[in-house]
């Protein structure tokens, strides 16, 4: 495989900011709503009922107000990432026990689950390490502004 771009799987129209959802269920139907729009879900409720099966595997919400869940499904016809921001904090199993307004939700196909779906995680993980990238991701104000940030080198970043 080639040199891993996150810019092949996420793109502005997979990504919604201020949310008026009320709880995770609204946040991933939302995200996923995205996902079928574009093309990249073929089966809404086989992927929703994927995602949810993993969220009770454990905490998605990884702190700092930010949770990453994902999907791995037969229902995935091309592995993108959606984001959401929500207008205000949702209840979200998280490692730091507070709610989330940034949701990054991963869909991954069943034959890109273990590489591709390794280096998103990863590319995903080295941004939400730097306070500095956590606080710009609360902080974006357009689709094309989080996009830009998201395809950022973590390396930018100052640890």
């Amino acid at each position: 495989m080639s040199e891993f771009n996150i810019s092949s799987v996420i793109d502005q129209d997979l990504i919604a900011l201020n949310l008026n959802v009320c709880n995770k269920t609204e946040m991933i139907e939302s995200l996923i709503e995205l996902l079928v729009a574009k093309g990249k879900v073929a089966d809404r409720q086989a992927f929703y009922d994927d995602v949810m099966w993993r969220e009770q595997e454990g905490a998605t919400g990884i702190g700092e107000g930010v949770a990453i869940p994902h999907g791995k499904s037969p229902a995935v016809t091309q592995t993108a990432l959606a984001i959401g921001t929500s207008r205000s904090p949702i209840v979200w199993e998280s490692l730091d026990d507070a709610p989330v307004s940034v949701v990054i939700l991963f869909a991954v196909t069943d034959g890109d689950s273990d590489v591709v779906h390794l280096k998103l995680l990863q590319h995903v993980a080295k941004l939400l390490a730097h306070e500095s990238f956590i606080r710009r991701l609360h902080a974006v104000k357009s689709r094309g502004e989080m996009l830009e940030l998201l395809t950022l080198d973590p390396d930018v970043f100052e640890a």
